[in-house]
């Protein structure tokens, strides 16, 4: 399965199969090298163990960017932590590790929006990587101001347990299926753990973290007083860490939904990958090179 769905994909953050072959008892795939390692080796490094908000937003862009383009496709990820996201040379991501990953015959579609935004500034522009084939449909061609891309597979459902302990949604944990809103709650763990330095539900086992992922209330450190952008962080997590997962942010629209909340105001995702990458960046900090743009939040 990770290799049809890596044969699949054509989107700067995740992996770009260049060639496969066999070797012995092994299949081999041959795929970029990322010289920046992994975010959870990335993160152990930084001060207290955990990155700013300016350089969680940066990741957590570019990994809901990811995320989207895959649901397009109608692939659902289940996988998503940290240390399946890998950073390139150049500071951006690479999202990989598709073997648990399922693949559904979603097709992504177009609605008349029913919400407003919040900011004042347009909408974020959709950011598309996609190949021709996903537009089945002649209505689906055109695009107006007042429509919405909806990239999100509704219709896919699985029954089996999948995932990181830490990271699975309360609905893989308690048994129940599952389908495109366990990414977004994996989502909301991932934003958590880059801003706090640990994941919210981890108990003393793995029996133990399931048990608070499907009744512990979500929490956060409140030792310090939060800043307005916190807040707004602790809200786009709260939305993706509703444990019912017909409520949760992004279930029913994606990406869509997600990329209209607060804490992303201001950002262009359309230019996302042309962005100066976080200077948490490994590869950033060995180049001895002042930055010369102006910071993430003001991009």
């Amino acid at each position: 399965m990770e290799r049809k769905i890596i044969k699949m994909l054509d989107h700067p953050f995740l992996s770009t199969l260049y060639a496969e072959f066999e070797a012995s008892h092994f299949s081999c795939l041959v795929m970029e090298y990322c010289s920046g390692g992994d975010l959870h080796s990335l993160r152990d490094k930084q001060p207290h163990k955990r990155f700013s908000l300016s350089t969680s937003r940066f990741y957590a862009s570019e990994v809901l960017v990811a995320l989207e383009y895959l649901h397009m496709l109608g692939i659902i990820y289940r996988d998503l932590k940290p240390e399946n996201v890998l950073v390139r040379s150049d500071g951006h991501i690479m999202l990989t590790d598709f073997d648990l990953s399922l693949c559904s015959d979603s097709i992504a579609a177009v609605e008349s929006p029913d919400f407003s935004y919040e900011s004042s500034t347009s909408p974020p522009a959709p950011f598309f990587c996609i190949s021709k084939r996903l537009f089945r449909s002649k209505k689906i061609q055109s695009f107006s101001t007042n429509q919405l891309f909806v990239a999100e597979p509704v219709t896919a459902r699985s029954c089996s347990f999948v995932g990181t302990h830490e990271y699975v949604a309360p609905e893989v944990a308690s048994g129940r299926s599952h389908e495109n809103a366990m990414d977004w709650w994996a989502l909301g763990i991932f934003i958590y753990e880059m801003i706090y330095g640990r994941t919210p539900f981890a108990g003393a086992s793995n029996e133990a973290t399931l048990r608070n992922i499907v009744k512990k209330p979500l929490t956060f450190q409140t030792n310090v007083p939060a800043t307005t952008s916190e807040m707004h962080a602790r809200d786009l997590i709260s939305g993706l860490l509703n444990k019912d997962p017909n409520r949760r942010l992004g279930s029913k629209r994606g990406a869509a939904d997600v990329k209209t909340h607060q804490f992303f105001k201001g950002l262009n995702f359309a230019l996302i990958r042309s962005v100066t990458p976080s200077s948490a960046s490994p590869c950033q900090s060995q180049r001895g090179v002042r930055q010369k743009t102006a910071p993430f939040d003001y991009f």
